[in-house]
């Protein structure tokens, strides 16, 4: 089979995927009488239209947060059809809900940047490790993977978070028997793996590897040249590599989107198999309603024709 070139990526959301194509984006959610609802929104990257965007690492920063808003916006509509179903709340208390979900954000946010940010350089600084920047950065970038993993683990044990995984699975099927060019039927996308090299769980992964190697140059450069600055101090440390996430994830990107083309190169394949292999937690596989989801929303993001399901609930964008 010809490979397709068009590349589609796309995240599980509430009992459903959302799917990214050139110039759209579409959420299928699946109800609870059986119905798929599905928006579809126009939508064309900046990476597209601008120049200074389409520049390698400023396109992979740009890519990222373009994907987390989008992401946000997709979970949302997800969560408002699942109310839908589930959630018999009075106005009063969906007021509450707000302001409920926006303090889990918050309290998400400081628990996140404690795990992955503060403590790791804590605990390397208690093991008076401030001076000696390679080790630094590799005990601390190593339990930074440690929180990562251990955090995906646990929270593949809740009930609901799995659904959304076996969705992550559906999406991931979908995708690959779409860039085999295979028929996009349930059955078919069945027997594809969950496993895919582009997977934002990869992109994580590679994120922490490279901020080990990076942040050790940047400390020894500060070090040398700069001895003045009191980068033994964790907190100084973590301000001072903050900056240079956008670069970071922006050589991650290229990274990935590389690795789809070269997969069969033995050093790519070192780099991405430790992400492909928490996958195993982050994909879990997929009933054939999941899949009929997933394929409904691939295929209103590739602008295909959807006139044989009957069940599918156009939603427009205000809604």
């Amino acid at each position: 089979m010809k490979e397709r070139q068009i590349q589609i990526g796309g995240q599980a959301v509430i009992e459903g995927v959302m799917m990214r194509g050139i110039d759209r984006i579409a959420t299928a959610v699946r109800r609870k009488n059986g119905d798929v609802d599905l928006q579809i929104k126009k939508f064309v990257s900046k990476t597209v239209n601008h120049h200074f965007y389409k520049l390698i690492i400023i396109r992979g920063f740009v890519s990222l947060i373009e994907m987390l808003i989008i992401g946000i916006q997709s979970l949302n509509f997800s969560v408002n059809r699942y109310e839908l179903d589930y959630d018999d709340k009075n106005a009063s208390g969906k007021k509450e809900s707000r302001f409920s979900e926006i303090m889990t954000f918050i309290f998400a946010f400081v628990i996140a940047f404690l795990l992955f940010g503060y403590v790791p350089y804590l605990l390397a600084s208690l093991l008076n490790l401030s001076k000696q920047n390679i080790l630094f950065n590799l005990f601390a970038g190593s339990i930074r993977i440690i929180f990562f993993v251990l955090y995906v683990w646990i929270i593949s044990l809740f009930n609901d978070i799995k659904r959304v995984f076996e969705y992550h699975g559906a999406e991931h099927k979908s995708v690959l028997a779409h860039e085999k060019n295979d028929n996009l039927t349930p059955n078919i996308v069945q027997k594809y793996s969950t496993i895919h090299p582009r997977c934002g769980t990869s992109f994580m992964f590679f994120v922490l590897l490279v901020s080990i190697l990076l942040f050790s140059i940047i400390d020894t450069i500060i070090s040398v040249y700069f001895p003045d600055i009191p980068i033994q101090k964790a907190f100084m440390r973590l301000l001072i590599h903050l900056p240079f996430l956008p670069f970071i994830s922006g050589i991650s990107y290229e990274f990935i989107k590389l690795s789809a083309k070269k997969y069969n190169n033995f050093i790519v394949k070192l780099f991405i198999t430790p992400g492909m292999l928490l996958q195993k937690i982050t994909t879990q596989p997929p009933d054939l309603q999941q899949i009929e989801v997933a394929v409904i929303s691939l295929k209103a993001a590739l602008g295909d024709d959807l006139s044989e399901y009957k069940n599918i609930n156009f939603i427009s964008s205000e809604s």
